[in-house]
């Protein structure tokens, strides 16, 4: 299959991306010479691959089991034009989606197009088909991708010496292991992993998961600042090289650097996050399990505000996440500032 993304010169972009990319990785394309500056829009996929982690790690952090290829994180983000605000809208990887027809990676006969949950884009048609489902569901144009697995999260964040996260109270799953008390934390590389994975702590599930990513991304960005990583270049280029690892990502380690180092100063205030609004829940005639189902009206609006390059939150609003969010319907957008710790 032969990519249909642009081929623009693309690079790691503001401090909280930068970090985000130890959660998920991102890449930017500047403005070419001469031409007015555009927004640009990247789709951040966490994938369950963990066949690098060691027997020991998978023990410790509650990561074994097998990997099911598909995305467990899906996040649009949005620069705008000017470079100067960034807007993160989390995907619901349980979504319902239409993926699109497509011929599997192996050749064959094309596949019609089905419903399916939105995570299994990846696991069906890899990166490109993923990309194609959340372009087609939004119709905001992907401009390019970046995933990340375990390891290279793992890596990511110990190479700024862990992320300070804080909660109002006690965060324990089963699942993953986490078990945090209320207050303030210094998650390395593993007990970050848990924290961004664990979806069994409340009723939220992964509409509450995405609100503690998203709290995650904001302290990365802190320390980030703090260790002067991205004004660094030796630094910057080693932070790079992590995230992109060894496979194929469509642009280089000097690129990500390149914006890195022009947007390394942007303020969590600058940056606005939100989900995707969600009205309840697909039939079972639907035939894709337990899949959440977007609120047309609501969602259009938010995508419409995306492709017109406009802010979620207006000037002089500070509105503060729910803790735990919200189920059903939890999508008003906030600062970065107001995930804050302290």
């Amino acid at each position: 299959m032969k990519t249909r993304l642009r081929p623009r010169r693309l690079a790691l972009a503001t401090a909280v991306l930068a970090t985000a990319g130890a959660l998920f990785g991102t890449g930017f394309a500047p403005p070419g010479h001469g031409s007015a500056p555009r927004p640009t829009n990247i789709l951040l996929m966490g994938t369950d691959e963990r066949d690098t982690l060691t027997d020991a790690e998978k023990r410790r952090f509650h990561a074994g089991g097998q990997a099911c290829g598909c995305t467990d994180v899906l996040m649009l983000v949005h620069l705008s034009a000017r470079r100067d605000r960034v807007t993160v809208v989390g995907l619901p990887r349980d979504s319902y989606a239409e993926i699109p027809a497509h011929r599997p990676d192996g050749g064959g006969a094309e596949r019609p197009a089905h419903a399916a949950k939105l995570n299994a884009a990846f696991q069906e048609g890899g990166p490109e088909l993923a990309v194609r489902t959340v372009e087609s569901m939004t119709g905001v144009s992907v401009d390019r991708y970046l995933q990340v697995d375990f390891r290279r999260f793992i890596d990511s964040v110990r190479d700024v010496d862990g992320v300070e996260v804080c909660t109002p109270r006690r965060l324990k799953d089963t699942t993953t292991g986490l078990d945090l008390s209320p207050g303030t934390h210094r998650l390395t590389g593993g007990r970050a992993l848990q924290y961004v994975r664990s979806r069994h702590v409340d009723g939220s599930a992964d509409l509450g998961r995405i609100q503690r990513q998203q709290r995650f991304l904001v302290q990365a960005l802190r320390r980030v600042q703090v260790r002067k990583v991205l004004s660094d270049p030796a630094r910057a280029t080693r932070m790079a090289r992590t995230l992109l690892g060894s496979g194929p990502q469509g642009f280089s380690v000097p690129e990500l650097v390149e914006l890195a180092g022009a947007l390394h100063k942007l303020p969590a205030s600058a940056t606005e996050f939100t989900t995707v609004p969600v009205s309840g829940f697909a039939p079972p005639e639907a035939g894709v399990g337990s899949a959440l189902v977007w609120d047309r009206g609501r969602a259009r609006t938010l995508f419409a505000a995306v492709r017109e390059d406009r802010p979620l939150v207006r000037a002089g609003e500070e509105p503060r996440p729910d803790d735990p969010p919200t189920v059903v319907g939890s999508t008003t957008p906030v600062r970065g500032s107001a995930y804050a710790c302290g």
